[in-house]
Parts: structure tokens; C-alpha cells; sequence
């Protein structure tokens, strides 16, 4: 089993409190717009980091993160994109990708809307778990936490936290 913490749309700066909610977590995941160098580096040392680069990240954080990351994590075939749409309104690179991939876990961000949805066509669990950052038209910071076994995501939780304070 592997517990797994995931965020994004960070923008650069992210609340001290994921430092404790992903406490306990094996891997952190970073599903795009990380922000700046800096940022990327202290999630690094803090986590084992899984990150791809969002459409606002530069240069440096594209040459250090993948556009697209898919790994096998006890059983389970993830793939991690940030701009990919969602269950029935996939981009078209990201559709491809699942067809082809048949991930069972697909993550995205970029619409700093937290979604968890199960999609039956495509047989996989999407994730976007919002934004974690402060820079955005989104109310609340969002990330969630989960655990892989046996192929299977369980016991997700979500953080949530009003922006403002």
C-alpha cells in the first residue's frame, strides 16, 4: 500500500498546512503549474515528488518535470497530465494518451476545480484535486490525499481551506 498526496496549480506558493496533511504520505503528486523553481525544489526535498509541468511554468521547471508522467504504483497504471480535460470532455492529446495507456487512475489540474469522477466509457478514475495555491479565480485551496493497494484507490480525503484566510 502507498499512500499518496496530490496538488495542483500551486502558482508558487502553497499553504504550510500540506506540509502536515501529506505528512504521512509515500509520494506527493504535482498534476502542473508548480509555479516557480523554488517551490519545485522544496516539495523535492520534502517528498518523494512525481510533478509535470503546467502551462505557466518556465523553462527550468519544463526541463526538470515531464509533460506527461505515467508509472505503475502498486497495480495501478496512473497518468498525470495538466491541461486534460475530464470524463467525457477529454483535451484530444489527453483522450489519445487513454486510449492507448488505458490508465486506471487519470489525474489533471488547470481548472483549479476540485473533481473525483468515475468515467464507465473509459473504465478509469479521474482526479483533479483543484489548486492548492493563491493566485486564481477558485474560493477554496483544495488537494486530497489517497491510498493505492492492490490496484485501487481508497480512503481519499480532500483538504479544503478558504483562500482568504
Amino acid at each position: 500500500m502507498k499512500k499518496i498526496g496530490l496538488l495542483s496549480d500551486t502558482h508558487g506558493e502553497v499553504p504550510d498546512k500540506i506540509f502536515e496533511f501529506f505528512a504521512a504520505c509515500d509520494q506527493l503528486w504535482h498534476a502542473g503549474d508548480i509555479g516557480n523553481v523554488q517551490l519545485l525544489e522544496r516539495l523535492e526535498q520534502a517528498f518523494a515528488l512525481r510533478a509535470v509541468y503546467g502551462n505557466i511554468d518556465g523553462a527550468e521547471i519544463r526541463s526538470r518535470c515531464k509533460e506527461i508522467h505515467i508509472e505503475t504504483v502498486e497495480g495501478l497504471k496512473m497518468m498525470m497530465i495538466h491541461i486534460g480535460g475530464y470524463p467525457g470532455r477529454y483535451m484530444p492529446q489527453a483522450r489519445s494518451m487513454i486510449i492507448r495507456e488505458k490508465p486506471g487512475l487519470f489525474i489533471s489540474g488547470h481548472s483549479h476545480i476540485l473533481k473525483v469522477l468515475f468515467d464507465k466509457k473509459m473504465n478509469l478514475l479521474h482526479i483533479n484535486p483543484g489548486a492548492a495555491g493563491n493566485s486564481g479565480f477558485h474560493q477554496k485551496i483544495t488537494m486530497v490525499r489517497f491510498e493505492v493497494d492492490a490496484g485501487r484507490v481508497q480512503n481519499l480525503e480532500v483538504f479544503e481551506k478558504d483562500r482568504r484566510h
